[in-house]
């Protein structure tokens, strides 16, 4: 092949290819992406793990459970030999794979089967609520962009007061607003209880920090010459929008997505570990931790545990994104941003 071909061959690659091979060879792409499959994929196998291997039902109190540990009965839950002598204190792990792997909680139930069932929760609605979130970014941050005038000021203000809210203190007030009655919005109604209700209020929080970098972009994008042109040409706005600024915007929204995910898993777990996100007999690693506050001293595990999983989950997160950015904007690594 000459020259002139080997550098044709190049210029022709798309972005999108370029992107992709440099997302491949990335290691912390790699790194990341096996963290987040390894805990997707054990989290998705709760079900299969309660049933099969532990034989246990964990969300079931079994305050007089007993266990076999090398021939010998125990029970899950001892009588307390610390200060007075008052209360129970869970079984230890076993570091058997079978039942009670990482111990048993206040309530004599399956750490791990917890965990499992805890992290498929925070899992879902992380993601949901952050795809949520993008979505709507990415629709209120063309519209306002494009359309300009009066719809860019009505939407930038309301960007401007959710955005004068703390971005937990505005989550914990809808949530506890919103847990007692639910949301009702025409003839859809979601119940307290509802994976759908912290999915709504953490998608809603984050619109601002994603909308407004959004529309920056397409309001420059919009006095660019190729879009001119194509008003200049008579072409539709749903055409120009699909066509010249989608595509242009598309590489920050990627870069976007696994930090919103990340922080929408993070804020999740907040609410659920002030009890007021994912509602018993529902678990997620919030309410674990939560669970695990009056063990502290005596059954570390069961607090420790859901911690380190919500740590690398977000650590993942974060360096797959900063991968994405990289991938798609080589120019970064370079400056050191």
């Amino acid at each position: 092949m000459s020259l002139k071909d080997s550098s044709e061959a190049v210029f022709s690659e798309s972005p999108g290819k370029i992107a992709l091979r440099n997302l491949r060879k990335d290691k912390r792409s790699i790194i990341a992406l096996s963290i987040l499959g390894f805990i997707v994929g054990i989290s998705f196998s709760a079900p299969l793990y309660a049933h099969f291997v532990a034989h246990t039902n964990p969300f079931q109190s079994t305050l007089d459970a007993t266990i076999s540990i090398h021939g010998e009965q125990k029970a899950v839950l001892e009588p307390s030999t610390t200060g007075l002598g008052l209360g129970v204190t869970p079984i230890g792990p076993t570091w058997n794979l079978g039942k009670y792997f990482l111990g048993a909680d206040g309530q004599g139930r399956d750490v791990m089967a917890r965990l499992l069932y805890g992290g498929r929760s925070t899992l879902l609605i992380g993601t949901t609520a952050g795809l949520l979130c993008i979505f709507l970014s990415l629709l209120i941050g063309i519209i306002a962009g494009y359309r300009r005038g009066w719809v860019d000021a009505v939407l930038s203000r309301l960007l401007d007061i959710i955005w004068a809210f703390p971005v937990y203190l505005l989550a914990i007030s809808l949530s506890v607003v919103l847990l007692t009655s639910g949301l009702t919005i025409g003839f859809i109604h979601v119940g307290p209880g509802s994976f759908a209700l912290p999915i709504f209020i953490i998608g809603i929080v984050y619109i601002p920090y994603v909308a407004r970098p959004i529309r920056a972009q397409v309001l420059a994008l919009r006095e660019r010459e190729f879009v001119r042109a194509a008003v200049g040409t008579g072409a539709k706005s749903s055409t120009i929008i699909l066509r010249e600024i989608l595509p242009n915007i598309m590489p920050s929204v990627l870069v976007f997505i696994p930090i919103i995910v990340s922080l929408s898993m993070l804020t999740e777990s907040a609410l659920s570990f002030l009890s007021i996100g994912v509602q018993p007999p529902a678990a997620s690693w919030g309410t674990i931790i939560n669970e695990g506050l009056g063990l502290l001293y005596t059954r570390p595990i069961v607090g420790i545990a859901p911690g380190l999983m919500i740590v690398l989950t977000a650590a993942a997160l974060n360096l797959y994104g900063d991968a994405v950015r990289d991938a798609l904007d080589p120019k970064t690594r370079a400056r050191g941003d």
